[in-house]
């Protein structure tokens, strides 16, 4: 009974919401590259 070929059989799977994980991706990756930038930033202008 636990042949993948039957999608009914998972109904113990939790729903998935590709598209928030992809945006939540994208935004978490985003802050992180703008918090580097800034630092980068400072550290030039301080020269």
């Amino acid at each position: 009974m636990s042949d993948p070929k039957h999608p009914e059989l998972h109904v113990y799977e939790e729903p998935r919401n590709d598209f928030m994980d992809v945006g939540m991706g994208f935004g978490v990756f985003f802050g992180f590259l703008l918090v580097v930038a800034i630092i980068a930033t400072i550290i030039q202008v301080m020269k």
